[in-house]
C-alpha cells in the first residue's frame, strides 16, 4: 500500500506545474462576496451533499467523485486541479479516506482555504485503525449521529467564509439534523427486527464498523478499511467458514468495489453444500447517482438500511423511511 502511495505522491509532483498555472489563472478571479453564491469543492458526494444542505442557495458546490468512485485509491485529474484552483474553498473528508490526495491538499492550502471536514470529529469517538497505526477508520457517516458532527463542521466553515449567511446556515442545519434524527430512529426500528442470530454484515471491505457499533451488527468485510489492502486466499477461506458455521443467508456487494469477492464467498459456501445469496448492492463510499434519492446522504442511508434489514429476514418497507427508494 505505501509502495502505491509513495508513486501518488510523486504523480503529485509531477503535476505541480499545472498547479501553479492554475493558480496564477485563477488569481485574477474575485472571491465570491456576500452577492455570489460561495463556489465550493468538495472530494466526495457525502461532503458535497453535507455543504448543500447546510449552504442552500448560498452555495455552488461541485463534487470531484461521483457514484460508484473509490476514495480510497482516487487521484486528481488536471480537470480537478482546474476546478480547485477556481474555487473559493475546497473541502475534503480527512482522516486518510483520500490516501492519495493527502499531498495534494497539504500543497494546496499553502495558496489556498482546504478544509478536511472530519478531522473536526473528535478522537475518542472514532475507531483506530490497526492496519494503518496512528490512522482512524475513515468511514464515519456510516453512523447517523457521528456523521451530525461533520454536518456542524460544515456550519462552522461556512458562517465563517459567508457571515451574511449565518442564518440561513443556521436552519439549514437544524433542519438537516433533524433529518438525520428521524433517519436514525428509522434505522434502530428496522434493525432491530431482524433476527439476532441473523445480525451479521458480509461485505467486500470493512467499511461498516460504524456502522455496526451503532446498529448492533457483527461486520465482517473480506478487505481491510481501504480498498488497496488485497484479500488473500486464506482470508476468502477463512470468512467462507464463518459463512457455513453462522449459518449466514446473505451478503452484500458494495457500489465501488468490486463483486469478484463477494461472487468467490458465494461459490465457496457452495462448495460446502450451503447457500448464501447476494443481499443486494450497498453504498460504501459513495452515494447513488446525482439528482436521485439514493445519491442524498439520507437516501444512501435509507438505502442500505433498508436493503440489509429485508435481506436478512427482518422488515422494511420496500421503499424505505420516505417512500422514495428506487425499485429493489
Amino acid at each position: 500500500m505505501m509502495k502505491r502511495a509513495i508513486g501518488g505522491w510523486r504523480r503529485v509532483i509531477a503535476a505541480g506545474g499545472l498547479l501553479a498555472a492554475a493558480l496564477i489563472a485563477a488569481s485574477a478571479a474575485s472571491p465570491a462576496n456576500a452577492q455570489q453564491k460561495l463556489k465550493v469543492v468538495a472530494t466526495t458526494s457525502m461532503i458535497a451533499d453535507a455543504l448543500k444542505q447546510v449552504g442552500g442557495d448560498r452555495v455552488e458546490v461541485s463534487a470531484l467523485m461521483g457514484a460508484g468512485v473509490d476514495p480510497h485509491t482516487y487521484r486528481q485529474t488536471r480537470s480537478d486541479i482546474v476546478a480547485m484552483t477556481k474555487a473559493d474553498v475546497v473541502f475534503w473528508h480527512g482522516l486518510y479516506l483520500e490516501a492519495q490526495l493527502e499531498t495534494f491538499f497539504k500543497d494546496l492550502a499553502k495558496r489556498k482555504k482546504v478544509i478536511a471536514l472530519a478531522e473536526a470529529l473528535p478522537k475518542e469517538k472514532l475507531h483506530s485503525s490497526a492496519q494503518y497505526p496512528g490512522r482512524y477508520d475513515p468511514h464515519v457517516w456510516m453512523d447517523p449521529q457521528l456523521w451530525k458532527g461533520v454536518i456542524s463542521a460544515a456550519y462552522s466553515e461556512l458562517i465563517k467564509l459567508d457571515p451574511g449567511g449565518a442564518a440561513q446556515f443556521k436552519a439549514n442545519t437544524e433542519r438537516h439534523l433533524a433529518e438525520v434524527d428521524a433517519l436514525t430512529v428509522y434505522a434502530k426500528r428496522v434493525l432491530a427486527n431482524v433476527p439476532e442470530k441473523s445480525r451479521v454484515l458480509v461485505t467486500a471491505h470493512d467499511a461498516f464498523s460504524y456502522f455496526g457499533r451503532a446498529f448492533g451488527y457483527e461486520v465482517l468485510g473480506i478487505q481491510g478499511i481501504s480498498t488497496e489492502s488485497e484479500a488473500g486466499l486464506k482470508q476468502i477461506e477463512d470468512l467462507v467458514q464463518v459463512i457455513v458455521d453462522k449459518e449466514i443467508r446473505a451478503i452484500f456487494i458494495e457500489s465501488s468495489v468490486s463483486d469478484r469477492n463477494i461472487k468467490a464467498l458465494v461459490e465457496g459456501a457452495a462448495a460446502k453444500g450451503h447457500k448464501v445469496i447476494i443481499g443486494g448492492e450497498l453504498f460504501s463510499d459513495a452515494m447513488g447517482a446525482p439528482g436521485t434519492y439514493e445519491g442524498t446522504y439520507i437516501g444512501m442511508i435509507d438505502h442500505n438500511t433498508t436493503v440489509i434489514t429485508r435481506a436478512l429476514g427482518g422488515e422494511a418497507p420496500a421503499k424505505g423511511l420516505n417512500n422514495r427508494l428506487a425499485a429493489m
